[in-house]
Parts: C-alpha cells; sequence; structure tokens
C-alpha cells in the first residue's frame, strides 16, 4: 500500500511515541526529525478546529528551509476544546487533576490538525472527535495522574491509557485521532499523493 510514497523521503516532525506508533502502523517507512522550541503559539482570533491546523502548518514553516526535493514533511498539533477554551498540555500535577476535574462527566471535542508539506506543495486539514467523560471521583483521577503522569498530552489524557478504559463513555470520530494523529484521514490523505 502508499507505493506512491516511494517517491519520497517520509518525515514525521514529532517526538510522540502515539504519532510514531500510528504512522508506523500505516507501514509507512519515515525518519522522525524534531526542532527544539518550535512556536506553538497561535493568534487570539482562531478558535476550535482552526487552531491546530494553524500550529501544525506553523510547524512545518520551522522546517520549510531545512527542505530537499523528495523530501514530504508531517507535522501535527492536537488540542482538547471544552467550553471555547483550550485545554493543553498541563503545567504538573495539580494543573492535571484540575483539567480531568472539569472533563468529567462532560462532553469535548479532540481536533488534531494536519500538514502535509513539500518542496513544491502544502496541504493541511483537520480532524474532529468528540469524547463523552463518564464522573470522574477524586481517587480515580489522582490514581491516573499518579500512575500516568500525563504532561505531555493535551487535555491531561491519553485515552489508549487507563483513563480511557474507565472513563470514556462514548466517542464520535476517530479513536486515533484522541491519540494524536487521524491516521485513517491521513491515510486517505496520502494516497491523493
Amino acid at each position: 500500500m502508499l507505493e506512491n510514497l516511494r517517491k519520497y523521503q517520509v518525515i514525521l516532525a514529532s517526538n510522540s511515541p502515539r504519532r510514531k506508533e500510528l504512522l508506523a502502523g500505516l507501514g509507512v517507512e519515515y525518519e522522525v526529525r524534531t526542532l527544539p522550541d518550535v512556536d506553538e503559539a497561535y493568534p487570539d482570533t482562531l478558535a476550535g478546529a482552526d487552531i491546530p491546523e494553524y500550529i501544525a502548518r506553523e510547524k512545518a514553516a520551522a522546517y520549510r528551509s531545512l527542505m530537499r526535493p523528495g523530501q514530504l514533511l508531517i507535522t501535527a498539533d492536537t488540542i482538547v476544546w471544552l467550553d471555547g477554551q483550550v485545554l493543553g498540555k498541563p503545567r504538573d500535577s495539580d494543573d492535571a487533576m484540575a483539567m480531568l476535574r472539569r472533563l468529567s462527566a462532560r462532553e469535548h471535542q479532540v481536533f488534531t490538525g494536519v500538514c502535509l508539506t513539500t518542496t513544491e506543495w502544502q496541504r493541511s486539514f483537520t480532524a474532529t472527535s468528540d469524547v463523552l467523560f463518564d464522573t470522574l471521583s477524586e481517587e480515580e483521577i489522582a490514581y491516573y495522574v499518579d500512575h500516568y503522569h500525563p504532561l505531555d498530552k493535551a487535555g491531561a489524557y491519553g485515552i489508549q491509557e487507563w483513563i480511557g478504559y474507565v472513563g470514556v463513555r462514548s466517542i464520535r470520530g476517530s479513536f486515533y485521532n484522541i491519540m494524536g494523529l487521524p491516521i485513517q484521514k491521513l491515510y486517505g490523505e496520502l494516497k491523493k499523493i
């Protein structure tokens, strides 16, 4: 599958173990390249799904001058969106617990923006998943934060971890999008290249 990608050196610009695992699951040969301190700021005028797609394009822009013909760069960004606000990566354990309290017994959206870039063209898209959490007790929240340390995850949770097993009541949309890469949608976009 995806024989059309053989003409490209595919580069994943992410240190996320989840994104690496998901892209590898497609059978795509790729290498990981990351730059330190890529700016993930966005204009205050953006909201919801526009935010991660903007950030994914900005991440790509940071690599653009380093790219050579024949390379295909994949950048992505994921946010959790609740009550018109971004729940990003928590600052510390207390912040993680506060985020999980806010998500308890509520539905929220997970948006992942993806940008595909070569030296000749660029294409970006966003995927959306709706997640409904069951009521989480203080004990469950503390257990999860203490044992899984979700400080590198948007919204302070990984759906593929214990909290997803016990806390997620329903999902509309891609499970893998919630993990950080809408792999089915990405596959469709890669087939078009």
